[in-house]
C-alpha cells in the first residue's frame, strides 16, 4: 500500500489540473478549488459500542433503519462503529473499512484495489489512491445471498477536513448483495475536498445493487469516480444521488464484459442556490447480448447548474446490444441552467441503441390544470417536481432510501 500511495502521488503531481480547454471539462470550472489547503487526515475518533453513543446528528444519517444486514460508520477518517449479521459473517461475507481489510485480508485487497479505477485514471483518482483513508471493503463469497441491505456512512465533523474514501465491492459468482454508501456533513466555513473512488466487481450470475448518496455540506467540492465491471449473466443496479456539496463532478461507468450482462444506471440530482453538478456516464458494451438502461433526472432552481454527458459505446464484438440512455432536466427558475450531451459510439452492426435528452421549465399547462383543481402555485409546483422524480424513485426497491429521497426533494422545493 505504501508503494501504491507513493506511485499515485507521483502520478498526481504529473497529471495536470483539468482546464476549460479539456473536452470533458469544457463546462466545468475548477479554478476555485484550492488543493494546497487540503487537510487529508486528523486525530481519529474513538470507536463506540453502540450507535446510540455516536453524535446525535450522526445517529440520524443511516437510511436503512432496522432493516439492515450490517452497518459501517466512519467519522472523519476513522471507523467508529461496525456491525454485520452473524449469519452473513458465518457464510464468509467481509464488510469492514478498507484499512482493516488491508491488514486482515491483504491478498484479496491486493487483487482488486485500484484495478477497475487505476491511480492514473485522472488527477483526482491519483489523489484518492495517494491519500485514501477509511473507505469500505465488501466481499461476498460464491452463492451467498445477503438478504438485507448493508450500509456505510461517512461523516465529516471538522471544519476544513477533506475526505478520500475508497469503496471496493467484490461479488463472487451467483452471489446477491445490496450496499448503500452515504457521505454527509454539516456546512462549514473552510473549503473541503472529497475525492472518492468506488470499484465494483460483479461475478458471473451475481446480482449487485449499489446506491451512493451524496449529502455533503455546501463547503465541499466532490469528485467521484464509480466504475463497475460485469461478468457473464450478471446484474448490476446503480443509483447515484447528488443533493449536497458546492461542486459535484462524477464519472459513472458500467463495463459489460460478459455475454448476458445487464446494467441499470439511475441518477437523481437537485440543485439550488449556486450548486454545480457534472455527471459523465459510460455504458461500455464489451460483449454480445448485453443490456444497459440509464435514466438520470435532475431539477434545478435559483442559480444552480448541471452538466450531463453520457456515452453508449458498443464495441465491434458487442452484437445484439440493447442500450437505452435518457436524461431529463427540469428548470425551476430563470437563472438555472442544464446542459445535456448524449453520445453514441457504435462499432457493431446488429443492435439497438437509443438516447434522449430534455431540458425544460415547468409545463404551464400542467400548472394551470393543478391551479384549476384548487392548488396554490407553490403546491402545484411541488406536485409537478415530485411527479417528475417518481419514475426513478419507484424503481428503487428499498423503501427507506426512496422515502429519504422524497423528503430531501420536498425540502429542497421549499428552500
Amino acid at each position: 500500500m505504501r508503494s501504491l500511495r507513493l506511485e499515485a502521488f507521483a502520478a498526481f503531481e504529473t497529471i495536470p489540473m483539468p482546464t476549460l480547454q479539456d473536452e470533458e471539462w469544457r463546462r466545468t470550472d475548477v479554478r476555485g478549488l484550492r488543493l494546497t489547503e487540503v487537510v487529508p487526515f486528523t486525530q481519529p475518533a474513538s470507536p463506540v459500542a453502540s450507535i446510540s453513543n455516536l453524535p446525535t446528528d450522526l445517529q440520524q444519517q443511516p437510511v436503512s433503519g432496522d432493516q439492515t444486514g450490517g452497518l459501517l460508520v466512519q467519522q472523519d477518517v476513522a471507523n467508529v462503529f461496525a456491525t454485520l449479521g452473524a449469519n452473513f459473517a458465518e457464510k464468509g461475507v467481509i464488510f469492514c473499512d478498507l484499512a482493516t481489510a488491508a491488514r486482515e485480508h491483504g491478498e484479496l485487497v491486493q487483487h482488486y484495489f485500484a484495478k477497475a479505477v487505476p491511480a492514473n485514471y485522472s488527477k483526482f483518482s491519483a489523489l484518492n489512491t495517494a491519500f485514501w483513508s477509511g473507505g469500505v471493503f465488501l466481499y461476498v463469497p460464491r452463492g451467498v445471498e445477503v438478504g438485507l441491505p448493508l450500509q456505510a456512512v461517512t461523516w465529516l465533523s471538522q471544519d476544513g477536513l477533506s475526505n478520500f474514501s475508497h469503496t471496493v465491492i467484490v461479488a463472487e459468482p451467483d452471489s446477491d448483495v445490496v450496499l448503500i454508501d452515504q457521505w454527509s456533513s454539516p456546512t462549514f466555513e473552510k473549503q473541503a475536498v472529497s475525492a472518492n473512488v468506488q470499484e465494483v466487481f460483479v461475478g458471473q450470475g451475481a446480482r449487485v445493487r449499489y446506491i451512493t448518496l451524496q449529502e455533503w455540506g455546501r463547503h465541499v467540492w466532490n469528485f467521484s469516480i464509480n466504475r463497475a465491471q460485469l461478468s457473464r449473466d450478471s446484474s448490476y443496479n446503480s443509483l447515484v444521488v447528488a443533493f449536497g456539496g458546492r461542486f459535484h463532478k462524477a464519472n459513472v461507468e458500467t463495463a459489460l464484459q460478459g455475454p448476458g450482462a445487464f446494467g441499470e444506471m439511475l441518477g437523481v440530482l437537485f440543485g439550488n442556490q449556486r450548486q454545480f453538478f457534472d455527471h459523465h456516464t459510460l455504458q461500455d458494451h464489451q460483449a454480445p447480448h448485453t443490456t444497459s438502461d440509464l435514466l438520470y433526472k435532475g431539477a434545478l432552481t435559483d442559480q444552480a447548474r448541471s452538466v450531463f454527458s453520457g456515452l453508449i459505446h458498443a464495441r465491434k464484438v458487442a452484437q445484439k446490444t440493447d442500450a437505452i440512455q435518457t436524461n431529463r432536466n427540469l428548470l425551476l427558475s430563470d437563472n438555472s441552467r442544464a446542459d445535456s450531451i448524449p453520445n453514441l459510439e457504435i462499432e457493431a452492426n446488429d443492435l439497438r441503441c437509443t438516447h434522449a435528452a430534455t431540458v425544460a421549465p415547468v409545463d404551464e399547462e400542467q400548472m394551470f390544470y393543478l391551479r384549476t383543481r384548487g392548488l396554490n402555485e407553490a403546491d402545484a409546483k411541488r406536485v409537478i417536481v415530485e411527479g417528475f422524480f417518481e419514475p426513478v424513485l419507484e424503481r428503487i426497491p428499498l423503501a427507506g432510501v426512496a422515502e429519504r429521497l422524497r423528503q430531501t426533494i420536498s425540502a429542497k422545493i421549499g428552500d
